[in-house]
């Protein structure tokens, strides 16, 4: 009777009340928080920032109404509170579709990956359980192509998704099927452990987040080891990043988490100028990559010490192939020209950009020792000194190791 009575209230009250308690607050997240109200089980999460030039909840500016940025997942009985305008989820979610490999990093870092039953581009997955299970887990494809009929056959708790510039064009479809759906915003986090940290609302889920803060916080412990290891007179290595896309040029945003990852290993960007503000000042370009010219890449390239992330080339030889106007930079002639490569699928899944993605740590242990190669770090703190390169390097490898 207690309990009926408490889940009424639970139902009973208005949204704007039911949200007065704050269960988690993220530390270096900024795109979603947990709450909740007192004497109830239930939590909801909420997601701030769902795809690029989201700001709903932040500045007092409300730029979506998407159902799908609040889930109430309702526990012990418990209703969503009158006028709850979000998804709902039956208690704790077993079984997942995700929608980005990101999705399944976060899984994994809680051990609880075997809860996915549906992907979108299975072949392009590097995690081990995923590849070994592919008789078993359905892949319903991307967005306006997604397939409807494998994912209900797939009977997901939840559908995870993720939004580029917009709301996902499965959402429709979702309704229609009637599978709650959340996006997770991981990828627009500005600081490497604001990615990780949504580990949390994913634990939230599953009815876990004590776990998903517990390997936040071992993560979160690890990465702050390794940025004070690099003392400040190691010197500052400028790094050049990315190569051409077409004609076009992309490189990431100074404010970036890729950019973040170089300045906490002791390195400098090599470009620096920062995108116009715009009229809320907030940047404007925060998550865009920047684009600039082949001649002004030339020029930026020609004043780094270290080039990294130049795309899936076999050697510093194939790269020089397609382009020879590079050969006679400094970093190009000293061969310090590395691609993040190394854990690659045969069919061109990335684990850099799946597990690299939640796991910051490992990215700056690389990048340590690739701008600082004769820096002695404690071992205990994730590096091993006195190896070489080609043993120590996690995801990165240099393009001539081949």
């Amino acid at each position: 009777m207690i309990l009926a009575i408490l889940a009424n209230a639970c139902g009973r009250q208005d949204a704007a009340d039911f949200f007065g308690v704050t269960w988690y607050s993220p530390s270096e997240a900024e795109g979603f928080e947990i709450v909740g109200t007192e004497g109830c089980e239930s939590r909801v999460i909420r997601v701030k920032t769902a795809w690029q030039g989201d700001r709903n909840g932040q500045d007092g500016i409300r730029t979506s109404t998407s159902s799908g940025k609040e889930l109430f997942i309702a526990r012990n009985g418990e209703s969503p509170p009158e006028g709850f305008g979000g998804q709902v989820l039956d208690g704790n979610a077993e079984r997942i579709a995700v929608t980005s490999s990101s999705h399944i990093a976060l899984l994994d870092l809680i051990g609880e990956v075997r809860r996915v039953k549906a992907v979108s581009g299975i072949r392009y997955i590097s995690n081990a359980y995923i590849r070994g299970h592919r008789d078993s887990i359905a892949d319903i494809g991307y967005e306006a192509g997604a397939d409807f009929e494998a994912l209900a056959a797939a009977k997901p708790d939840i559908v995870l998704l993720y939004g580029i510039s917009s709301s996902n064009a499965m959402e429709d479809g979702l309704r229609i099927l009637g599978i709650p759906y959340l996006y997770i915003g991981e990828y627009l986090e500005t600081s490497p452990l604001g990615k990780t940290e949504w580990v949390v609302a994913i634990a939230e889920l599953l009815g876990c987040r004590e776990k998903g803060e517990e390997a936040y916080r071992k993560i979160a412990s690890g990465y702050e080891e390794l940025t004070s290891s690099v003392p400040e007179n190691a010197g500052k290595p400028k790094v050049m990043l990315n190569s051409p896309y077409g004609d076009t040029w992309f490189m990431a945003s100074p404010e970036s988490a890729m950019v973040s990852l170089i300045r906490d290993a002791g390195g400098e960007y090599v470009f620096k100028d920062r995108p116009e503000n715009d009229r809320t000042g907030r940047s404007s370009g925060r998550w865009k990559a920047p684009a600039i010219d082949f001649e002004t890449a030339f020029i930026l390239a020609s004043e780094a010490d270290v080039w990294l992330n130049v795309g899936q080339y076999r050697s510093l030889e194939q790269f020089l192939a397609e382009y020879p106007q590079f050969a006679a930079v400094k970093c190009v002639r000293d061969r310090q020209v590395y691609s993040c490569d190394r854990r690659s699928t045969e069919e061109g899944g990335s684990d850099f950009w799946e597990s690299g993605t939640v796991r910051p740590d490992l990215v700056l242990e690389d990048l340590i020792r690739i701008l600082h190669p004769g820096l002695h770090i404690h071992e205990g703190k994730g590096l091993v000194t006195d190896r070489a390169d080609g043993e120590s390097l996690h995801y990165y490898r240099r393009l001539d190791s081949y």
